[in-house]
């Protein structure tokens, strides 16, 4: 089946480069010039991948990464001439999964969409039949439904992106294992770890912020310096 794509990009000559090649890899392609042009489109359509420019017209591209987010967890690959740390943390913060910078290889764009596509689809849950029971994973106030993507912490539901939510499975599934930050990488990102720790670093502070009392001493996931992260206590 063929892959919808919704490209958001505000240079015509970018963004009918990256639809035609990625046509002639198998892709579909959406493409919109303006940030307040993004989010009705992909509410009109169902996408398997949106790349996004941060530099939009009318409406930037953060703000753009944030509504999407608030109405799905499709993989979000970020294009952008902004290719600083700074940029592209504040990217991955938002719920993006992948970042390029301008200029960019055509082939690495393609590879790097396959690979987001790829992922999302191995981590996608079949819907449950109505007469599956609901299985939840449980430690302390935490309680996860893998089946449907939801996270508890007491009462109050925690609202997760997919890496923040593949990451914390992890950790609830393996409570007494320790992770080095390569094991974290291959087996969330299944990708080999070239030592890039910022992507690490940031969804592990965004994670941490989202179910910790307080994300500085941490109480679930615990820091193992010179080594990785462990569950709970050591």
């Amino acid at each position: 089946m063929q892959a919808n794509l919704l490209i958001i990009e505000d240079d015509p000559e970018i963004s009918c480069m990256v639809a035609e090649y990625l046509a002639a890899e198998g892709y579909h392609s959406t493409v919109v010039h303006d940030g307040e042009q993004a989010l009705p489109q992909f509410l009109s359509a169902s996408y398997d991948l949106v790349l996004l420019d941060l530099m939009l017209p009318k409406l930037n591209g953060m703000e753009v990464l944030r509504r999407i987010r608030e109405h799905s967890r499709v993989p979000i690959l970020i294009l952008s001439a902004k290719g600083n740390e700074v940029d592209k943390a504040l990217g991955l913060r938002f719920g993006a999964d992948d970042y390029i910078a301008k200029p960019f290889s055509l082939i690495e764009l393609a590879a790097r969409v396959q690979a987001s596509i790829r992922r999302a689809t191995q981590y996608a849950v079949p819907e449950p039949s109505s007469l599956d029971e609901p299985s939840l994973l449980c430690y302390a106030e935490l309680r996860m439904d893998p089946d449907n993507f939801k996270v508890w912490k007491g009462e109050q539901e925690v609202k997760l992106t997919a890496k923040e939510f593949q990451i914390l499975k992890l950790f609830i599934q393996h409570p007494t294992r320790v992770y080095t930050k390569a094991m974290l990488y291959q087996q969330v990102w299944n990708e080999e770890y070239y030592g890039d720790e910022n992507v690490i670093n940031v969804h592990m502070r965004r994670l941490r912020e989202k179910i910790e009392e307080d994300p500085s001493h941490p109480r679930y996931i615990r820091t193992l310096w010179g080594i990785g992260y462990r569950l709970g206590e050591q």
